[in-house]
């Protein structure tokens, strides 16, 4: 078995890169690490931390090729984070003009959930996950 140790940083395109780099530094308040201009590919790379830990690499691309990104469309089905409090979340989001689902139930866990998307449509999630 491989000995995989944690998720190293996921990567993410987004068709406009001030957009994208405002929406997940500036809503979702993820901490700019590094950032790059590689002219070679006309395009910008950056390093996004969530509380200090590196977890997205911000790409841009001239004229990326559309994806599916319905949460049921084959292959990554959506980015999840957890929040101690659903409605404040929602409440800063919706605030910022971010639209998010109905509040849903896991119906295993009994966590609430809700669903947004990034400028591009990536499914994005919600789970409430109290400290206690």
């Amino acid at each position: 078995m491989l000995a995989l140790r944690q998720v190293h940083h996921i990567a993410v395109i987004g068709s406009d890169y001030a957009v994208s780099k405002h929406f997940y530094c500036d809503i979702l308040g993820f901490t700019l690490l590094a950032e790059v201009y590689r002219a070679e590919r006309d395009s910008w790379k950056a390093d996004l931390a969530l509380n200090g830990q590196y977890t997205i690499e911000l790409f841009s691309f001239p004229a990326p090729a559309p994806r599916p990104s319905h949460p049921e469309a084959c292959g990554l089905r959506h980015l999840a984070f957890s929040v101690d409090d659903m409605d404040s979340a929602i409440a800063e989001l919706q605030t910022a003009g971010v639209v998010c689902e109905p509040v849903r139930i896991d119906p295993y866990t009994h966590s609430r959930f809700t669903f947004f998307n990034d400028p591009d449509g990536l499914p994005l999630e919600l789970y409430e996950t109290p400290r206690g």
